[in-house]
């Protein structure tokens, strides 16, 4: 018997209205009542009144890669829990080992494994290195990191720091020193006009920042391979070489965050295998373990390992840091069922291929339904950005996007948006269903946004 089945709906429900404190959540919208979810199975969550929903944001916010129900996942973290559950990350044990071993043959290149308990964290991580090098080998100059606007690297103050959101930072300064933006690559809203070399321009205006702060202070540059929260933005064609070519010109380490792309999201391993480049430090989360377990992962190349250890009898010299739930074995036991899963199901494949048929039923409403300005995405990861004018480009009010949402979810489809990020731009719609999703599903949720968008006024 459930723990909980003692409880009425209506008794829980009352409990969390006096008791908990929702994420991104206004008051007056948390006395409204919020969703209550109690089962899910494969794209599909079920809430406490029994009605059905076909979930396209991957738990609402990008994690369940593998959807619901994962069996498998679940006894591996039991099998591994009761067997053993935690020690601290600084010993070794079979999971870690076992898990870091299979991701590092997805992402030649990269050497080693840092686990923590999520992407802020995993940011944080990736940080302190960039800050440690900077006093190891520059005295403590080449410490500035720079982020680029619209990107997001997570909810920590420093990760806050290195984030290009407004809405997001609003109120929560002063923020940690020596984080510096740099220009956006968002095509659609190019700074150039309409410009055939629009990638290399845009990563020149990173070029630009670093000239401005002096090569020799700047330690470190953070991009998402694909903007997440801040729009599903791609980088355009040749940006993200451009980028490396100039990380390397000045002896900057590239950290690519994946924590949204990673594992499988845009129809491969990670969003950087997609632009042939090669970082150096990868950060990951969400997608790891499906939300089974927290875990995260910063990783890094065997050359970043090296410069952060002891040296010419420095005992300060190798990073000295600890996640204390980094070293809880369920977290590596998910992850790599997690994997294996994707593996035996095909599901990069399939993420490839459905996420093409969604783009082209998404293009389809584009030409259907003026409101929609754009359609972009890579994979299973795809967004649609609102305007009142196709020629202005000028971004509808946010109530607009929450209006179809809310529509969608009446309709029995989950979908996400832009969250209180921006001024003006909360006008972005994205999907991010689970990698295991049919045709069928994709289908549904194409018919489900047509029928929202006929019905929609501005």
């Amino acid at each position: 018997m459930s723990q909980y089945s003692e409880y009425t709906n209506e008794q829980v429900h009352t409990m969390d209205k006096a008791h908990v404190w929702h994420h991104l959540t206004p008051a007056a919208a948390a006395e409204k009542g919020m969703p209550l979810y109690v089962k899910g199975e494969g794209l599909h969550l079920w809430d406490a009144d029994d009605n059905c929903y076909l979930d396209a944001s991957a738990g609402g916010v990008w994690v369940t890669n593998v959807g619901y129900g994962r069996k498998a996942i679940v006894d591996a973290i039991s099998e591994q829990l009761m067997e053993l559950n935690y020690f601290a990350g600084s010993m070794a044990s079979k999971p870690a080992a076992v898990f870091a071993s299979r991701l590092l043959e997805k992402m030649p290149g990269m050497g080693k494994v840092f686990y923590s308990s999520s992407g802020s964290e995993a940011n944080e991580k990736a940080f302190k290195m960039v800050r440690q090098i900077s006093h190891k080998k520059y005295g403590g100059k080449k410490r500035k990191i720079l982020y680029r606007e619209r990107d997001y690297h997570g909810t920590t103050i420093a990760a806050l720091s290195a984030t290009g959101q407004s809405q997001r930072r609003d109120h929560f300064g002063p923020f940690v020193p020596d984080f510096v933006e740099f220009p956006h690559c968002f095509e659609y809203r190019s700074q150039f006009g309409d410009v055939e070399d629009y990638g290399i321009k845009a990563a020149q205006l990173m070029e630009e920042v670093i000239l401005q702060e002096g090569p020799d202070t700047v330690g470190g540059v953070i991009i998402e391979p694909i903007t997440a929260g801040g729009g599903v933005i791609l980088p355009p064609e040749g940006y993200m070489a451009e980028i490396q070519r100039i990380c390397r010109k000045y002896d900057i380490l590239l950290i690519v965050d994946e924590v949204v792309c990673g594992l499988g999201r845009t129809g491969a391993w990670f969003g950087y295998q997609h632009y042939g480049i090669q970082p150096d430090i990868v950060t990951m989360a969400k997608g790891v373990a499906s939300g089974y377990a927290a875990i995260s992962c910063t990783v890094t190349t065997d050359a970043v390992y090296q410069m952060l250890q002891e040296d010419n009898g420095d005992k300060l010299g190798f990073f000295r840091d600890i996640s204390t739930y980094g070293g809880c074995l369920a977290g590596p036991a998910a992850a790599l069922a997690n994997l294996n899963i994707i593996e035996e199901e095909g599901l990069i494949a399939n993420c490839a291929h459905l996420g093409e048929v969604l783009l082209q039923g998404l293009h389809a409403l584009k030409e259907k339904y003026p409101m929609i300005g754009d359609v972009r995405g890579k994979g299973l990861f795809c967004g649609i950005e609102l305007v009142l004018n196709r020629e202005t480009k000028e971004p509808v009010d946010e109530a607009v996007a929450i209006q179809i949402v809310n529509a969608c979810k009446e309709a029995g489809l989950l979908i996400g948006r832009t969250n209180r990020s921006f001024e003006t731009f909360n006008n972005i719609l994205n999907m991010s269903p689970a990698l295991c999703i049919t045709a069928e599903q994709i289908e549904d949720i194409l018919n489900i946004l047509d029928r929202v968008f006929a019905k929609v006024t501005l």
